[in-house]
Protein backbone atom coordinates (compact mmCIF):
# COMPACT_ATOMS: atom_id res chain seq x y z
CA UNK A 1 0.00 0.00 0.00
CA UNK A 2 1.38 3.53 -1.03
CA UNK A 3 1.82 5.91 2.16
CA UNK A 4 0.66 9.23 1.57
CA UNK A 5 2.97 11.60 2.20
CA UNK A 6 0.89 15.53 2.82
CA UNK A 7 2.46 18.32 1.21
CA UNK A 8 3.71 20.62 3.81
CA UNK A 9 2.16 23.64 4.14
CA UNK A 10 3.57 26.98 2.80
CA UNK A 11 5.00 29.23 5.84
CA UNK A 12 3.01 32.37 5.60
CA UNK A 13 5.23 35.41 6.22
CA UNK A 14 3.78 38.40 7.74
CA UNK A 15 3.67 41.35 5.42
CA UNK A 16 2.72 44.70 6.69
CA UNK A 17 -1.11 45.63 4.86
CA UNK A 18 0.55 47.85 2.05
CA UNK A 19 -0.65 47.77 -1.76
CA UNK A 20 1.46 49.18 -4.57
CA UNK A 21 -0.35 52.18 -4.50
CA UNK A 22 0.56 52.81 -0.44
CA UNK A 23 4.49 51.94 -0.88
CA UNK A 24 4.37 54.10 -4.20
CA UNK A 25 2.75 57.28 -1.98
CA UNK A 26 5.18 56.83 1.13
CA UNK A 27 8.06 56.26 -1.05
CA UNK A 28 7.32 60.04 -2.91
CA UNK A 29 6.53 61.39 0.38
CA UNK A 30 9.54 60.37 2.89
CA UNK A 31 11.89 60.68 -0.56
CA UNK A 32 10.41 64.33 -1.21
CA UNK A 33 10.63 65.55 2.56
CA UNK A 34 14.38 64.02 2.93
CA UNK A 35 15.39 65.78 -0.33
CA UNK A 36 13.79 68.65 0.38
CA UNK A 37 15.70 68.85 3.78
CA UNK A 38 18.91 68.26 2.40
CA UNK A 39 18.56 70.91 -0.09
CA UNK A 40 17.16 73.68 2.04
CA UNK A 41 20.19 72.55 4.45
CA UNK A 42 23.17 72.75 1.88
CA UNK A 43 21.82 76.41 1.28
CA UNK A 44 21.50 77.08 5.13
CA UNK A 45 25.25 76.01 5.45
CA UNK A 46 26.64 78.05 2.53
CA UNK A 47 25.17 81.16 3.78
CA UNK A 48 26.13 80.40 6.61
CA UNK A 49 29.51 80.06 5.99
CA UNK A 50 29.43 83.38 3.37
CA UNK A 51 28.18 85.60 6.54
CA UNK A 52 30.89 83.87 8.87
CA UNK A 53 33.86 83.41 6.77
CA UNK A 54 36.23 86.14 8.48
CA UNK A 55 35.52 85.18 11.94
CA UNK A 56 35.93 81.48 11.06
CA UNK A 57 39.20 82.09 9.30
CA UNK A 58 40.33 84.32 12.60
CA UNK A 59 39.65 81.53 14.43
CA UNK A 60 41.60 79.42 12.05
CA UNK A 61 44.78 81.44 12.30
CA UNK A 62 44.45 82.66 15.67
CA UNK A 63 43.23 80.23 17.67
CA UNK A 64 44.80 77.24 15.38
CA UNK A 65 41.11 75.61 15.05
CA UNK A 66 41.33 73.14 11.83
CA UNK A 67 38.98 73.50 9.09
CA UNK A 68 37.92 69.79 9.89
CA UNK A 69 37.20 70.54 13.29
CA UNK A 70 35.20 73.21 11.91
CA UNK A 71 33.56 71.06 9.43
CA UNK A 72 32.90 68.48 12.46
CA UNK A 73 32.01 70.66 15.57
CA UNK A 74 30.21 73.22 13.84
CA UNK A 75 28.79 72.80 10.50
CA UNK A 76 27.92 68.63 10.72
CA UNK A 77 26.60 69.55 14.24
CA UNK A 78 24.06 72.07 12.17
CA UNK A 79 22.35 69.63 10.19
CA UNK A 80 20.69 67.88 13.11
CA UNK A 81 19.22 71.32 14.23
CA UNK A 82 17.69 72.62 11.04
CA UNK A 83 16.82 69.30 9.83
CA UNK A 84 14.36 69.52 13.07
CA UNK A 85 14.20 73.21 12.52
CA UNK A 86 12.04 73.28 9.42
CA UNK A 87 10.59 69.82 9.38
CA UNK A 88 6.59 70.83 9.83
CA UNK A 89 7.50 73.30 7.24
CA UNK A 90 8.97 70.92 4.55
CA UNK A 91 6.27 68.14 5.46
CA UNK A 92 3.78 70.40 4.13
CA UNK A 93 5.55 71.49 1.24
CA UNK A 94 6.55 67.89 0.03
CA UNK A 95 2.86 67.06 0.67
CA UNK A 96 1.71 69.50 -1.83
CA UNK A 97 4.76 68.96 -4.19
CA UNK A 98 4.35 65.75 -5.49
CA UNK A 99 0.14 65.76 -4.57
CA UNK A 100 -0.25 68.46 -7.07
CA UNK A 101 1.58 66.40 -8.92
CA UNK A 102 -0.22 63.05 -8.77
CA UNK A 103 -3.40 65.37 -9.11
CA UNK A 104 -1.86 67.20 -12.49
CA UNK A 105 -1.52 63.76 -13.93
CA UNK A 106 -5.15 62.73 -12.94
CA UNK A 107 -3.68 59.72 -10.78
CA UNK A 108 -5.90 60.79 -7.97
CA UNK A 109 -8.41 60.62 -10.29
CA UNK A 110 -7.69 57.59 -11.49
CA UNK A 111 -7.38 56.64 -7.37
CA UNK A 112 -11.13 57.43 -6.69
CA UNK A 113 -12.58 56.13 -10.27
CA UNK A 114 -11.22 52.26 -9.09
CA UNK A 115 -13.17 53.15 -5.78
CA UNK A 116 -10.80 54.03 -3.22
CA UNK A 117 -12.47 56.50 -0.74
CA UNK A 118 -10.36 60.16 0.20
CA UNK A 119 -9.79 58.33 3.88
CA UNK A 120 -8.22 55.00 1.88
CA UNK A 121 -6.50 57.29 -0.09
CA UNK A 122 -5.09 59.34 3.06
CA UNK A 123 -3.62 56.00 4.86
CA UNK A 124 0.04 56.31 3.24
CA UNK A 125 0.01 59.65 4.08
CA UNK A 126 -0.95 59.05 7.37
CA UNK A 127 1.97 56.46 8.04
CA UNK A 128 4.91 58.45 6.12
CA UNK A 129 3.60 61.57 8.52
CA UNK A 130 3.85 58.97 11.58
CA UNK A 131 7.24 57.85 10.64
CA UNK A 132 8.24 61.38 10.30
CA UNK A 133 7.20 62.69 13.52
CA UNK A 134 8.15 59.72 15.65
CA UNK A 135 11.48 60.53 14.20
CA UNK A 136 11.76 63.77 14.83
CA UNK A 137 10.36 62.62 18.53
CA UNK A 138 13.10 60.51 18.60
CA UNK A 139 16.45 62.62 17.13
CA UNK A 140 14.51 65.80 19.56
CA UNK A 141 14.53 64.02 22.62
CA UNK A 142 18.23 62.39 22.27
CA UNK A 143 20.21 63.37 19.27
CA UNK A 144 19.97 67.04 18.09
CA UNK A 145 20.11 68.48 21.97
CA UNK A 146 23.70 66.81 21.94
CA UNK A 147 24.32 68.34 18.60
CA UNK A 148 23.34 71.58 19.57
CA UNK A 149 25.59 71.93 23.04
CA UNK A 150 28.48 71.03 20.73
CA UNK A 151 27.75 73.46 17.81
CA UNK A 152 26.35 76.09 20.51
CA UNK A 153 29.81 75.42 22.70
CA UNK A 154 31.81 75.89 19.45
CA UNK A 155 29.79 79.01 18.63
CA UNK A 156 30.27 80.53 22.11
CA UNK A 157 34.17 79.88 22.15
CA UNK A 158 35.63 80.65 18.85
CA UNK A 159 32.41 82.52 16.70
CA UNK A 160 30.76 84.78 19.44
CA UNK A 161 33.84 84.92 22.11
CA UNK A 162 30.95 84.99 24.73
CA UNK A 163 31.42 81.47 26.84
CA UNK A 164 29.80 82.34 30.32
CA UNK A 165 32.42 79.85 32.75
CA UNK A 166 32.17 81.98 35.61
CA UNK A 167 29.80 83.41 37.75
CA UNK A 168 29.27 85.19 41.08
CA UNK A 169 27.07 85.79 43.83
CA UNK A 170 24.58 82.76 43.40
CA UNK A 171 22.38 81.51 45.85
CA UNK A 172 19.62 78.88 45.19
CA UNK A 173 17.36 76.48 47.60
CA UNK A 174 18.56 73.02 47.20
CA UNK A 175 15.86 71.28 49.76
CA UNK A 176 13.63 72.70 51.67
CA UNK A 177 14.67 74.88 53.84
CA UNK A 178 18.10 74.53 52.66
CA UNK A 179 19.79 77.62 51.19
CA UNK A 180 23.33 77.23 49.57
CA UNK A 181 25.28 80.08 48.16
CA UNK A 182 28.55 80.53 46.08
CA UNK A 183 30.89 83.26 46.31
CA UNK A 184 31.82 82.34 42.77
CA UNK A 185 31.84 79.39 40.71
CA UNK A 186 34.13 78.18 37.96
CA UNK A 187 32.34 75.78 35.21
CA UNK A 188 35.69 75.12 33.45
CA UNK A 189 36.93 73.03 36.13
CA UNK A 190 33.85 73.03 38.08
CA UNK A 191 34.99 74.67 41.20
CA UNK A 192 33.98 77.37 43.47
CA UNK A 193 35.15 80.08 46.39
CA UNK A 194 33.33 81.10 49.38
CA UNK A 195 30.46 78.47 49.85
CA UNK A 196 28.16 78.53 52.83
CA UNK A 197 25.16 75.93 53.53
CA UNK A 198 22.40 76.68 55.78
CA UNK A 199 19.73 74.58 57.08
CA UNK A 200 16.63 75.91 58.64
CA UNK A 201 13.77 74.59 60.13
CA UNK A 202 10.85 76.21 61.60
CA UNK A 203 12.02 79.55 60.21
CA UNK A 204 15.27 78.86 62.86
CA UNK A 205 19.23 78.24 61.68
CA UNK A 206 19.98 74.97 62.70
CA UNK A 207 23.37 74.33 60.89
CA UNK A 208 25.82 76.55 58.93
CA UNK A 209 28.48 74.38 56.64
CA UNK A 210 31.22 76.64 55.11
CA UNK A 211 33.96 75.98 53.03
CA UNK A 212 36.82 78.10 51.41
CA UNK A 213 37.10 75.75 48.36
CA UNK A 214 33.79 73.86 46.94
CA UNK A 215 35.25 70.63 43.87
CA UNK A 216 32.67 68.20 41.81
CA UNK A 217 33.38 65.33 41.53
CA UNK A 218 33.47 64.94 37.96
CA UNK A 219 34.92 61.14 38.13
CA UNK A 220 32.18 59.77 40.52
CA UNK A 221 29.26 57.56 39.70
CA UNK A 222 27.23 58.60 42.16
CA UNK A 223 25.37 62.52 41.48
CA UNK A 224 25.98 65.48 43.51
CA UNK A 225 28.95 64.46 45.02
CA UNK A 226 30.90 67.22 46.02
CA UNK A 227 34.33 67.70 47.91
CA UNK A 228 34.81 70.44 50.53
CA UNK A 229 38.26 71.73 51.49
CA UNK A 230 39.33 73.74 54.89
CA UNK A 231 35.26 73.67 56.05
CA UNK A 232 33.79 74.32 59.31
CA UNK A 233 30.01 73.05 60.37
CA UNK A 234 28.03 74.55 63.18
CA UNK A 235 25.29 72.98 64.55
CA UNK A 236 22.65 75.05 66.66
CA UNK A 237 21.09 72.84 69.85
CA UNK A 238 18.99 75.53 71.11
CA UNK A 239 21.20 78.12 73.62
CA UNK A 240 24.32 75.18 72.82
CA UNK A 241 26.06 74.68 69.19
CA UNK A 242 28.62 72.28 68.26
CA UNK A 243 31.64 73.26 65.65
CA UNK A 244 33.31 70.48 63.59
CA UNK A 245 36.22 71.51 61.19
CA UNK A 246 38.45 70.02 58.86
CA UNK A 247 40.56 69.93 55.73
CA UNK A 248 38.52 68.24 53.33
CA UNK A 249 35.11 66.39 53.36
CA UNK A 250 33.47 64.60 50.79
CA UNK A 251 29.75 64.95 51.16
CA UNK A 252 26.62 64.96 48.77
CA UNK A 253 24.56 68.08 47.99
CA UNK A 254 21.69 68.09 45.47
CA UNK A 255 23.38 70.71 43.07
CA UNK A 256 24.95 70.59 39.90
CA UNK A 257 26.68 72.38 38.05
CA UNK A 258 24.21 73.68 35.37
CA UNK A 259 22.15 74.72 38.33
CA UNK A 260 24.75 77.44 38.63
CA UNK A 261 25.71 78.65 34.95
CA UNK A 262 22.90 79.39 32.78
CA UNK A 263 23.78 79.87 29.30
CA UNK A 264 21.03 81.38 26.65
CA UNK A 265 18.91 78.46 24.99
CA UNK A 266 20.44 76.31 27.68
CA UNK A 267 17.32 74.14 27.73
CA UNK A 268 17.89 73.54 23.80
CA UNK A 269 20.94 71.55 24.94
CA UNK A 270 19.05 69.60 27.09
CA UNK A 271 17.75 65.90 26.38
CA UNK A 272 13.70 65.57 27.44
CA UNK A 273 14.29 63.37 30.24
CA UNK A 274 16.67 66.44 31.48
CA UNK A 275 13.91 68.88 30.86
CA UNK A 276 11.72 67.14 32.60
CA UNK A 277 13.92 66.59 35.61
CA UNK A 278 15.23 69.96 35.30
CA UNK A 279 11.35 71.61 35.72
CA UNK A 280 10.80 69.01 38.79
CA UNK A 281 13.92 70.14 40.41
CA UNK A 282 13.75 73.55 40.09
CA UNK A 283 10.24 73.62 41.11
CA UNK A 284 10.94 71.62 44.48
CA UNK A 285 13.37 74.74 45.06
CA UNK A 286 10.82 77.38 44.72
CA UNK A 287 11.40 78.80 41.08
CA UNK A 288 8.85 80.55 39.41
CA UNK A 289 9.71 81.41 36.16
CA UNK A 290 10.46 77.88 33.91
CA UNK A 291 8.05 79.08 31.13
CA UNK A 292 11.23 79.02 28.64
CA UNK A 293 11.96 75.20 30.04
CA UNK A 294 8.32 74.24 29.90
CA UNK A 295 7.95 75.26 26.37
CA UNK A 296 10.97 73.66 25.16
CA UNK A 297 9.35 70.34 26.95
CA UNK A 298 5.67 70.16 25.66
CA UNK A 299 7.01 71.89 21.55
CA UNK A 300 9.51 68.69 21.23
CA UNK A 301 5.57 66.57 21.51
CA UNK A 302 3.44 69.22 19.94
CA UNK A 303 5.97 69.41 16.55
CA UNK A 304 5.86 65.74 16.18
CA UNK A 305 2.00 65.64 15.78
CA UNK A 306 2.21 68.84 13.75
CA UNK A 307 3.60 65.96 10.90
CA UNK A 308 -0.13 64.57 10.86
CA UNK A 309 -2.09 67.71 10.75
CA UNK A 310 -0.04 69.29 8.22
CA UNK A 311 0.15 66.07 5.83
CA UNK A 312 -4.16 66.37 6.35
CA UNK A 313 -4.03 70.24 5.47
CA UNK A 314 -1.70 69.40 2.46
CA UNK A 315 -3.19 66.46 0.85
CA UNK A 316 -7.13 68.32 1.26
CA UNK A 317 -5.25 71.54 -0.61
CA UNK A 318 -3.32 69.44 -3.53
CA UNK A 319 -5.67 66.09 -3.96
CA UNK A 320 -7.57 68.58 -7.22
CA UNK A 321 -6.92 70.04 -10.22
CA UNK A 322 -6.89 73.59 -10.11
CA UNK A 323 -6.61 76.18 -12.58
CA UNK A 324 -3.32 77.54 -11.13
CA UNK A 325 -1.54 74.52 -11.28
CA UNK A 326 0.96 73.10 -8.34
CA UNK A 327 1.54 77.08 -7.76
CA UNK A 328 -1.39 77.68 -6.63
CA UNK A 329 -1.74 74.98 -4.09
CA UNK A 330 2.36 75.47 -3.30
CA UNK A 331 1.20 79.36 -2.63
CA UNK A 332 -1.29 78.40 0.03
CA UNK A 333 1.15 75.56 1.66
CA UNK A 334 3.85 78.16 1.75
CA UNK A 335 1.62 80.79 3.36
CA UNK A 336 0.05 78.37 5.76
CA UNK A 337 3.05 76.96 7.10
CA UNK A 338 4.78 80.05 7.63
CA UNK A 339 1.42 81.14 9.61
CA UNK A 340 1.68 78.06 11.50
CA UNK A 341 5.83 78.97 12.32
CA UNK A 342 4.23 82.40 13.56
CA UNK A 343 1.37 80.93 16.00
CA UNK A 344 4.72 79.21 17.32
CA UNK A 345 6.82 82.32 17.90
CA UNK A 346 3.92 84.61 19.29
CA UNK A 347 2.14 82.03 21.74
CA UNK A 348 6.04 80.97 22.97
CA UNK A 349 6.19 85.23 23.69
CA UNK A 350 2.97 85.32 25.57
CA UNK A 351 4.05 82.28 27.73
CA UNK A 352 8.00 84.04 28.67
CA UNK A 353 6.42 87.34 28.71
CA UNK A 354 2.90 87.62 29.35
CA UNK A 355 2.42 84.45 32.09
CA UNK A 356 0.19 82.16 29.32
CA UNK A 357 0.50 78.21 30.09
CA UNK A 358 3.36 76.91 28.53
CA UNK A 359 1.36 73.47 27.71
CA UNK A 360 -0.80 75.42 26.07
CA UNK A 361 1.07 77.79 24.23
CA UNK A 362 2.73 75.13 22.97
CA UNK A 363 -0.30 73.44 21.37
CA UNK A 364 -2.49 76.16 20.66
CA UNK A 365 -1.22 75.87 17.03
CA UNK A 366 -1.69 72.64 16.62
CA UNK A 367 -5.40 73.20 18.13
CA UNK A 368 -5.84 75.75 15.40
CA UNK A 369 -4.45 74.28 12.36
CA UNK A 370 -6.38 70.76 13.29
CA UNK A 371 -9.66 72.53 13.28
CA UNK A 372 -8.57 73.56 10.18
CA UNK A 373 -7.58 70.63 8.65
CA UNK A 374 -11.05 69.08 10.08
CA UNK A 375 -12.79 71.88 7.90
CA UNK A 376 -10.89 71.18 4.80
CA UNK A 377 -11.44 67.57 5.51
CA UNK A 378 -14.74 67.58 5.67
CA UNK A 379 -15.37 70.18 2.71
CA UNK A 380 -13.34 68.07 0.39
CA UNK A 381 -15.33 65.64 -2.13
CA UNK A 382 -15.23 62.15 -0.70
Amino acid sequence: MKKIIPTPKPKRRLRLPLSILDRYIIKKFIGTYFFSIILIIMIVIVFDFNEKIDKLTQAHNDMGISWGKIAIDYYLNTIPYFSNLFSSLFVFISVIFFTSKLADRSEIIAMRACGMSFKRILRPYMISATFIGVLNLVLGAFVIPHSTKIRTDFENKYIKKKQISIVDNIQLQTENNVIAFFSSFNNDNKSGNGFSLDKFHNKKLVSHLTALRIQYDTLSDTRYRWKLFNYQIREMHGTSETVTSGIELDTIIPIEPTDLVYNRNQQETMTTPQIYEYIEKQRTRGSANLSTFEIEFHKRFASACAALILTIIGVTLSCEKRKGGMGLSLGLGLGLSFSYILFQTISSAFATKAGMPAMLAAWIPNIIFSIVAFALYRKTPK
